[in-house]
């Protein structure tokens, strides 16, 4: 198993995760577009009705199905006893939804350690223990099936894949009702600067629209000029 990696703010990303949780993952996701990043995934939805933002350092966990020779580590329970605040918990399941790799207890002993929210390639389970300790949570779907005696955690903060996109702990990720965007670790400022100016934008346009401009002149109009990567460094 790896060694886990740093989890306390690594870089400044306390700093980051404020203004991630300032925006949406719409605004994220057209700032990478525009940069032409890839992060933005599509089938992941909320399981219950945060209401809110998430928003987190990622750490990442990778399952496989149990073997009698293989590791039987459960399921992200080596990386929840050791997560900080802020700290994401992204399990690559491959995408599968036969069976769940989250559940209650975890979930339990995620909000102890202060995690910001749980993402699932794959199946989750219990969605009503993680709205009951208020506890962010994004899969592909909820199954009762018990990843006892069928899957356990083949390794914790290695690379992993969300959806066909790369993953790392120590990346930044973003999720609300619209989805779920990741930043890499190295991407996150200029990332961050586009994505704000992208909201600012839409807000003046939304502003514009509620004083009873026509929304046809409102799109079109220079005041409002398209966000690109020109001025971004």
């Amino acid at each position: 198993m790896s060694t886990p990696a740093s989890t306390a703010a690594p870089g400044g990303a306390a700093a980051e995760v404020v203004r991630l949780r300032a925006l949406d993952s719409c605004a994220i996701s057209d700032a990478l577009d525009t940069l032409g990043l890839p992060g933005a995934v599509t089938g992941l939805k909320p399981m219950w009705p945060a209401g809110r933002v998430m928003a987190g350092v990622v750490r990442t966990v990778k399952a496989a199905p149990k073997s009698a020779a293989g590791p039987a580590t459960h399921i992200a329970t080596p990386l929840v006893a050791v997560a900080d605040p802020d700290d994401v918990v992204v399990i690559d399941n491959h995408g599968r939804t036969d069976v769940s790799c989250w559940g209650g207890l975890l979930a339990e002993a995620a909000v102890q350690r202060g995690v910001a929210g749980v993402i699932v390639d794959g199946a989750c389970r219990d969605v009503q223990d993680c709205e009951s300790v208020d506890l962010p949570l994004f899969a592909r779907t909820a199954v009762p099936v018990s990843a006892r005696g069928r899957i356990v955690q083949e390794d914790m903060d290695v690379p992993i894949q969300v959806r066909g996109v790369r993953v790392n702990s120590g990346d930044l990720v973003i999720a609300d009702r619209n989805g779920v965007a990741f930043v890499a670790r190295a991407e996150i400022g200029r990332v961050l600067d586009l994505a704000e100016r992208i909201a600012a934008r839409e807000l003046a346009m939304a502003r514009a629209v509620r004083s009873g401009r026509d929304v046809i002149d409102v799109m079109h109009d220079s005041q409002f000029p398209t966000i690109t990567a020109e001025a971004v460094p």
